[in-house]
């Protein structure tokens, strides 16, 4: 069983994307958000192409690559029931020719939705681990993983989110197209779960830069963060000054827990929507969204200062989730009517 990590200097990658994504302006919702209209735009990292989209594919592309060259034939990871990186895996393992299995914290459904309806879409066996903690998540692929290498089957298991120091280089590449994009970019506002996408973005901007939102996939996200960067510090990925300094990162979007949709959120993910016409996911980017709103109320970002959205996907958990079915989505009075500048 294969391991990736971030020993080499300048690892291998496959083309599994499609690169840059755009940025798009949003002035109607930077209004609603009390910005500038010229201020907000959104990094559309949820058009990277390959099944449905979204942030995994940046780093399946350094991590599936590892996997080509140690010779594997089967992918295997983990993660929440609407996990958007199960189904992506799912997604690269097709590209590439491999077999696919996800084991998945929870009950199965009585109908697949979601996520869970494109995995048995794209031909990858779920595997469902029941109401656990990481640790017994871990422990599950791993048996399942000694198994299939038991019968034969080349395995390599990528982490939690595709967290790992070898696959946040594919959101190194992502702040670096963000430089040539918006160069006076002052702030990068992303959701953090496994935190790979929030620290490959600080190795690339500056801590200074990204303010990460908190949505509670783990107990540990600054410290998860942190490990990463020391990891890419430690083979010259990050500079020193990067991977020491402050972290920027809001706990205060939670609310009752991970995949659990706050007011907050729930306003924010309308608002994108109707003011818009951009659909976000309500694990991540509904609360990043409303991160962004509390900051720009706090005052942490300024009206007139350049500030970019990283939209990470995750619109298929959309259709997985309780406020799908929610029918009180009706519009909202008193939109502002910006011209796109």
């Amino acid at each position: 069983m294969g391991a990736p990590n971030a020993e080499k200097a300048d690892p291998s990658r496959v083309s599994l994307g499609t690169w840059p994504t755009p940025v798009e302006a949003a002035p109607r919702l930077a209004l609603r958000l009390g910005l500038d209209p010229e201020s907000l735009w959104f990094k559309r990292d949820d058009l990277t192409g390959l099944g449905a989209g979204g942030n995994k594919v940046r780093k399946l592309e350094y991590l599936c690559a590892a996997a080509v060259e140690r010779g594997a034939t089967m992918l295997i990871t983990s993660g929440g029931a609407q996990s958007n990186h199960a189904r992506l895996t799912a997604a690269a393992a097709c590209r590439l020719g491999m077999g696919c299995l996800v084991v998945l914290a929870g009950e199965p459904p009585t109908v697949p939705n979601g996520n869970i309806a494109l995995e048995g879409l794209m031909g990858a066996r779920v595997v469902w681990a029941g109401k656990v903690d990481d640790d017994e998540l871990d422990r599950q692929v791993e048996e399942v993983a000694s198994d299939l290498t038991r019968s034969g089957q080349r395995v390599e298991v990528l982490p939690l989110g595709g967290s790992n120091a070898l696959g946040a280089r594919g959101y190194i590449d992502c702040g670096n197209e963000l430089e040539a994009q918006i160069p006076d970019l002052r702030h990068a506002v992303v959701a953090v779960g496994s935190g790979g996408t929030m620290a490959g973005l600080v190795s690339a901007l500056g801590p200074e830069r990204v303010l990460g939102i908190d949505v509670g996939a783990t107990a540990t996200a600054s410290e998860r963060v942190r490990a990463l960067l020391n990891a890419l510090s430690a083979v010259g990925a990050v500079p020193p000054a990067h991977a020491n300094a402050p972290l920027r990162l809001r706990d205060d979007q939670i609310g009752a827990g991970y995949g659990v949709l706050t007011p907050e959120a729930r306003g924010a993910l309308i608002d994108a929507a109707q003011y818009e016409g951009i659909l976000l996911d309500p694990v991540y980017t509904a609360k990043a969204l409303s991160g962004l709103a509390a900051a720009s109320k706090d005052g942490s970002i300024k009206h007139d200062e350049r500030t970019v959205f990283l939209h990470t996907g995750g619109l298929p958990g959309l259709f997985g989730h309780d406020f799908i079915r929610d029918p009180q989505c009706a519009p909202r009075d008193g939109r502002p009517t910006a011209r796109h500048p």
